[in-house]
C-alpha cells in the first residue's frame, strides 16, 4: 500500500510518499519563509499563490525521489482542513485531480489528525495514548483512542503557544519564524532574570492560556531603559519566556496525565506523545520528557522535521484511514475549522465567550 500525501494548510508546500510498512519513500517540504518574512508573518493570499506556483514541482520531485510513478499509488491524501482555506483548496484540488485521473481513492485528512498519528508512523504507538498537540494555531491535550476517535481534555482559551512564540519574537525584533529564533536566542540568556506569569498554573483541568504571558513580555520590554534593546536583554527575555512556557506545559500536562490514568486505568505503559511545530523545541521536549519519567509515562516526540508541517504525516494518516476503508468523495469541501473532538464543549475565555481556538 503506497499513498501520496499533500500538505498545504499554511506556509509549507509539502508532499511525501509513504508505504504501509511505515517507510517514508520521499518527503519534500518547500518553505515559504522568504515570501512571508517581509510581512513579519504568514499572509494567507501570498501563501495560496505560492502553493499554486510550487505544488506541481514539489509533487513531481517527490514521486521521482520515491522511485515510483503515479500509477503505483493506492490513494492520494491531502490536508482538507483546518488551515488557511486558500492553501487547503490548492492541495485538495490537486489531490482530487490526481486521484480522478489515476482512478484511485481520494482521502481528505484532518491536519490535526496528521500530527496526532505521526507517532504511529515513527514509533508504532498503540492506542490509546495521551497527546499534546502544540503549534502556531493549536494547543490541545487529547486522548487518542483510535483513528478518528479523540477525546479533548484541554485546549487554549486564547492564544496558542506557537503564536505566543511568534509574537514574542516579533516584539524583540528577532524576525520570522519566531519559534526557532526565540529558542536560539534563549541559549545565551538567563531564564530567571525576568519574572513572567504562568497563566492557569496550579488550577484544576488541562486548559491553557498564553495571552497574559505574551502581554507581560510586551510590558517588560516597555519597562526597560529607552533606546534599542540590548542583546543580553533580548536573550534573557527569550530564556525567561521559554522557562515560563515550560512551567505551564508541565503543569497542564501533569493534570492531563492524571485524567488519562483515571480514564484508562488498565493501560500497562501510558504514553505521552508531543506533536506539532512547537514540539521541535528541544528545551520544552526535555522538560516534558522529565515530567513523563516522574509520572511513569513513556515519552515520544517525532523527529523535528516530522513535528513541523509535512506531507509524510498526511500520507500516513491516509494509510490509516485507507486500511479502514474510509475514503472521501470528490464532493468533499475543504474546512477552515475541523475539530478532532466535535463533541467537546467550546473553550471559554475570561469573558465567558468562546475562545479563539475553540
Amino acid at each position: 500500500m503506497i499513498v501520496l500525501g499533500i500538505e498545504t494548510s499554511c506556509d509549507e508546500t509539502a508532499a511525501a510518499v509513504v508505504n504501509a510498512d511505515r517507510r517514508i519513500l520521499a518527503n519534500e517540504v518547500f518553505s515559504q519563509i522568504d515570501e512571508h518574512t517581509p510581512f513579519g508573518g504568514v499572509v494567507p493570499e501570498v501563501a495560496a499563490r505560492a502553493h499554486l506556483d510550487l505544488i506541481d514541482g514539489v509533487i513531481e520531485t517527490t514521486i521521482e525521489k520515491a522511485g515510483i510513478t503515479l500509477d503505483d499509488l493506492d490513494a492520494v491524501a491531502a490536508t482538507g482542513g483546518p488551515g488557511l482555506i486558500g492553501g487547503v483548496l490548492v492541495g485538495t484540488m490537486t489531490a482530487k485531480a490526481i486521484a480522478a485521473v489515476k482512478g484511485c481513492p481520494f482521502i481528505a485528512v484532518n491536519h490535526l489528525e496528521g500530527h496526532a498519528l505521526t507517532a504511529r508512523l515513527t514509533d508504532d504507538v498503540t492506542f490509546p495514548y495521551l497527546l499534546l498537540l502544540v503549534s502556531g494555531g493549536h494547543c490541545q491535550l487529547l486522548v487518542v483512542k483510535g483513528v478518528g476517535n479523540y477525546k479533548r481534555l484541554g485546549t487554549t482559551i486564547d492564544d496558542a503557544l506557537g503564536e505566543a512564540f511568534d509574537k514574542t519574537a516579533k516584539m524583540l525584533g528577532l524576525g520570522f519564524p519566531g519559534g526557532p529564533a526565540v529558542e536560539r536566542t534563549a541559549t545565551a540568556g538567563d531564564g530567571q532574570r525576568f519574572s513572567l506569569p504562568r497563566p492557569l498554573m496550579g488550577r484544576p483541568g488541562a486548559d491553557f492560556s498564553f495571552s497574559g504571558l505574551k502581554t507581560k513580555v510586551r510590558q517588560t520590554i516597555e519597562g526597560l531603559p529607552p533606546g534599542d534593546l540590548q542583546e543580553q536583554d533580548v536573550a534573557d527575555l527569550c530564556a525567561s519566556f521559554q522557562v515560563a512556557a515550560g512551567d505551564v506545559l508541565a503543569d497542564r500536562v501533569g493534570n492531563a496525565m492524571a485524567i488519562f490514568q483515571d480514564l484508562h486505568p488498565d493501560t500497562d505503559q501510558p504514553v505521552l506523545v508531543v506533536a506539532g511545530g512547537v514540539a521541535a523545541n528541544q528545551v520544552l521536549r526535555h522538560r516534558l520528557q522529565s515530567l513523563s519519567s516522574e509520572q511513569g509515562f513513556h515519552f515520544i516526540a517525532p523527529p523535528p522535521n516530522l513535528c513541523t508541517d509535512n506531507g509524510a504525516m498526511i500520507a500516513w494518516a491516509g494509510i490509516e484511514r485507507l486500511r479502514l476503508g474510509d475514503t472521501d468523495s470528490m464532493n468533499f469541501r475543504p474546512r477552515p475549522r475541523w475539530p478532532l473532538d466535535p463533541d467537546a464543549p467550546p473553550a471559554l475565555g475570561g469573558n465567558g465567550a468562546a475562545g479563539a481556538k475553540a
